[in-house]
């Protein structure tokens, strides 16, 4: 029997959403005399002048954010290739759910609590974990009927 592998279109939708989360602009902070462009990276200056060194652009580094938005993309292509066990891959699609939660609240926590008296302007691609986190949950729900499918077959041989 052929089963329909809906799954892994969803945790492809979902590796591709956090890896472009991961790697774009999330918005723009402002409040001071310059604006800041807010990334998974960091908050870094707009506009700064070439002569600059590098390191001195980026304001607030925010790695943990960007360290847990690659995760839960790595770890949805884990579980894209996890199709031989249905348990193990369903168990990984959890755990990329915890990793999308988190990703959600640490970017809203550094959004609106690193600095004071600013103002957020986000950009579009923050609504891309809650489009992982909803391709997940429609993958977890696929990987639940194809388990359901496979028993029913065990069932009649």
């Amino acid at each position: 029997m052929v089963i329909q592998r809906w799954q892994s279109l969803l945790l492809l939708i979902a590796i591709v959403v956090m890896a472009i989360f991961s790697f774009v602009s999330l918005g723009e902070i402002q409040g001071f005399s310059e604006s800041l462009n807010f990334t998974t990276l960091g908050f870094s200056i707009e506009g700064a002048s070439e002569a600059v060194g590098s390191s001195s652009r980026m304001v607030l580094s925010t790695w943990p954010l960007f360290i847990v938005s690659l995760m839960s993309a790595i770890l949805s292509l884990i579980a894209l290739f996890s199709y031989r066990n249905l348990k193990r891959q369903k168990m990984k699609c959890a755990v990329t759910l915890l990793f999308i939660c988190t990703t959600i609240c640490l970017t809203a926590l550094y959004a609106f609590y690193s600095f004071e008296g600013t103002h957020v302007s986000f950009s579009s691609s923050v609504v891309a974990p809650f489009i992982a986190l909803f391709a997940l949950v429609g993958a977890i729900k696929c990987i639940v009927s194809d388990e359901r499918k496979l028993r029913a077959i065990d069932r009649i041989r």
